[in-house]
């Protein structure tokens, strides 16, 4: 069996590849475009396991070893500290790293989504990049309405949009905003029509995940939105271990720092994916102003942590009732919360 390290980047792979003693056979380097001669190398190679690290643009690679490979393994790079603190940090002890740690088993794992998963978290992000960008045109418009003490609370309902063209712009100004509410115009449509592919790929998701859609939009404060993050940036959760692990994933538990025997509480970890994190605070706001339960318990946290901290708490409580739900396959009952 040969172990094979991969070092990964955008125009470039360097390969280490070591026998069962760990003796290293032969270090090469690829360009990505050099498909054939890497199929060609690997499939050369006799039976072999192959290590890549989680970073941007690996899938290509891993769909192109997956027939060949015996074993494939992507790495987490944020637990391969040894590499990103090497002081002999090259391309060649990178990959001769990765496939020594290969070798001995311990090479700290990275979650691969399934296909359908990676489909829907390109959906979903796309939507979160949309409503982005009409956000940011949004407050440009409103600053060079600022400008001229016009802008207003209801600026982009019917009727401020009707009233922008009595409002005595400049020339210049009057161009840029035109354009701007053009581009508004583009992206609403371009989210409707995202959502509708949305919906269309929820239809063809089968029993199980239009069950998990609707235990999570049980929920107060979750719906269509907020279910359709969880579910694509969360994927399977039967690969975590416990909901805290789930809590640790969307960046939401609390960093502590111990020496010399005390203890200092830190703030969220803020690791992993952004967005599941934004779209848990959201809910957990809607939940707060839209039951009685979760607005109690957001009360209690707040007269002891203060409100942006309790409003972290009652989302990593969401998040913990998000996981039970899924995972018992029952849908929300208010009176039983408290107990998960």
């Amino acid at each position: 069996m040969k172990f094979v390290g991969i070092d990964l980047h955008k125009k470039s792979i360097t390969l280490c590849v070591l026998d069962h003693d760990r003796a290293t056979l032969t270090t090469r380097t690829f360009a990505c475009c050099e498909v054939e001669k890497i199929t060609t190398f690997f499939a050369g190679l006799g039976p072999f396991q192959a290590v890549v690290e989680a970073t941007a643009g690996y899938e290509w690679l891993l769909q192109l070893l997956d027939p060949l490979a015996q074993r494939l393994v992507l790495a987490h790079p944020g637990k391969l500290r040894i590499i990103a603190q090497s002081t002999r940090k090259s391309d060649k002890f990178d990959a001769r790293v990765l496939a020594e740690f290969l070798a001995l088993d311990m090479i700290p794992e990275s979650y691969r989504p399934t296909p359908r998963q990676r489909e829907h978290r390109a959906l979903v992000r796309h939507r979160q990049f949309l409503m982005k960008e009409r956000t940011q045109l949004r407050n440009k418009i409103r600053r060079i309405l600022a400008d001229y003490n016009a802008d207003r609370r209801d600026l982009f309902s019917r009727a401020g949009l009707e009233a922008l063209p009595s409002i005595p712009l400049n020339p210049i100004h009057r161009f840029i905003v035109g354009q701007m509410l053009d581009q508004l115009q583009a992206l609403e449509t371009q989210r409707q029509e995202l959502q509708k592919q949305l919906r269309g790929f929820a239809k063809q998701g089968g029993e199980r995940e239009a069950q998990d859609r609707e235990l999570l939009q049980s929920l107060p404060g979750v719906g269509e939105v907020t279910s359709e993050v969880v579910l694509a940036e969360i994927g399977d959760v039967q690969r975590f271990r416990s909901a805290k692990q789930v809590v640790a994933y969307a960046g939401l538990a609390p960093g502590r720092r111990e020496s010399a025997g005390k203890a200092r509480d830190l703030g969220i970890t803020k690791a992993g994916s952004g967005l599941l994190r934004w779209v848990l605070v959201e809910a957990s706001w809607r939940a707060v102003r839209g039951s009685m339960h979760w607005r109690g318990i957001y009360e209690r946290l707040k007269l002891r942590r203060g409100g942006r901290r309790a409003i972290v708490a009652v989302a990593r409580r969401l998040r913990e009732v998000m996981v039970a739900l899924l995972r018992s396959r029952q849908v929300y009952q208010e009176g039983l919360s408290a107990a998960v």
